[in-house]
């Protein structure tokens, strides 16, 4: 195939247009093309294009996570953000950014801080060897680390998205002010929605000051049920910390416990003392500990689960990790944000499929991590070897299905926007 077999309307609609190599297949489907569009116009155009020629669209930004999910069913064309790098605007006087889906975190966060301030949004840090994230990858994702426990993820902090629809259509929705309640709010419905709804192009995002001092204050805990005491005592505590961490190597090993706080540098340093002695045996740092943030899914090899749960059933989540790990014969590492209720398992690459499939099944199976009510907790795989995804249902069940497959055929009815990569197939 030559660059003289890309369509002539995709050609016309788009500046910068390649034919796809071997480097840009995801989960083993190769696209045929390639589009890099520099403006929400032109990948309007794209998208029109494509629509007009019924090709299956995938967006990908720094392409950090496009290994999570389901492979996509189809993928004919992949239309890339790297071209969409702009902080477009940065109203330091009213706490908000406006910037361009291909913007990368770490660029972002070095234009914000210079003013005092961020997106308190710290995802864990792409694998090795991988581009940095970006903006419309994290909204896509619905990804956050640490900080969610005080600030959310993407979808509280997000105020305004543009958005371009399978079509060609370009929606806008929310504004440049923290108070904006016109319209519907599309920015949480595309908020983990892993592409399947739309191409995201621009967002705009509420801010917050830089914190003059941080300290952390970390203590080792015998068990689960040490780790979820000392986790709801600092939570429970007028302290405010904004994170709250649990680290678990191995079924073997002690969990380590991990609480930040942040503010001016006297009031930190009181609240830390006061933490430690909330604490007992607990140790105060300036510094994060090593394994702060470092959530195991981030690596890209190997299996990671995202496990979802009422933060109250924390240490009966942990219990169940290790008691579905043991049965399967497994030893996952896993962290993440226990008082905030979502932790991350992870397994080596050369874990036993059947095994890995034992595991999470066992997993499902507890109160605490059930798909429907009371509980409204989850399991999933974000990523795993091909043999371990033939035989693992990947998100699991989910209640309001037949509501997304609605969602779905409203925003995208012939189904051509990353078709198969989200929930149920969707």
């Amino acid at each position: 195939m030559t660059a003289e077999s890309i369509p002539v309307r995709l050609a016309r609609a788009c500046s910068e247009i390649r034919l796809a190599g071997q480097a840009d297949a995801v989960g083993g489907r190769q696209p045929t093309y390639v589009a890099a569009p520099p403006s929400t116009r032109e990948a309007s155009a794209v998208l029109r294009a494509a629509a007009e020629l019924g090709l299956a669209v995938l967006p990908r930004g720094g392409g950090t996570r496009l290994h999570w999910g389901a492979p996509p069913d189809r993928c004919e064309l992949l239309v890339e953000t790297r071209r969409m790098p702009a902080v477009l605007e940065h109203a330091a006087g009213d706490l908000v950014a406006r910037v361009q889906a291909g913007a990368g975190l770490r660029q972002l966060a070095d234009v914000l801080g210079a003013a005092g301030q961020r997106l308190a949004l710290d995802p864990p840090p792409a694998a090795a060897g991988t581009a940095d994230g970006t903006v419309g990858g994290l909204i896509a994702t619905g990804v956050a680390g640490p900080l969610r426990l005080r600030y959310g993820s993407p979808r509280d902090l997000l105020i305004g998205v543009t958005v371009v629809r399978a079509d060609g259509t370009v929606a806008h929705s929310g504004g440049k002010v923290v108070k904006n309640v016109a319209g519907y709010d599309l920015g949480k419905l595309y908020a983990g929605s892993f592409g399947t709804l739309g191409l995201i192009t621009e967002a705009a995002f509420r801010l917050h000051p830089q914190p003059k001092a941080v300290a952390f204050v970390t203590l080792e805990c015998p068990d689960a049920g040490a780790a979820q005491a000392a986790i709801a005592a600092a939570v429970d505590s007028p302290l405010a910390p904004s994170a709250a961490e649990v680290h678990w190597p191995g079924r073997e090993s002690p969990i380590s416990a991990g609480i930040l706080l942040e503010g001016d540098p006297d009031a930190v340093a009181e609240r830390a003392a006061r933490m430690r002695t909330l604490l007992g045996c607990a140790a105060v740092r300036s510094g994060p500990p090593p394994w702060w943030g470092q959530y195991p899914a981030a690596a890209a090899d190997g299996t990671a689960i995202r496990v979802a749960f009422w933060a109250g059933n924390a240490a009966a989540v942990l219990d169940a990790i290790a008691a579905a790990a043991a049965a399967a014969g497994l030893d996952p590492a896993v962290g993440g944000s226990a008082a905030a209720g979502v932790l991350h398992a992870w397994l080596p690459e050369n874990a036993a499929p059947a095994a890995v499939a034992e595991f999470l099944t066992a997993l499902r199976a507890v109160a605490g991590v059930s798909a429907g009510p009371p509980a409204g907790g989850s399991a999933v795989m974000l990523h795993a070897p091909p043999a371990v995804r033939d035989v693992v249902d990947i998100w699991g069940p989910v209640a309001s299905l037949p509501l997304m497959r609605a969602v779905k055929d409203q925003f995208d009815p012939d189904h051509r926007m990353a078709p198969g990569h989200f929930v149920g197939g969707i």
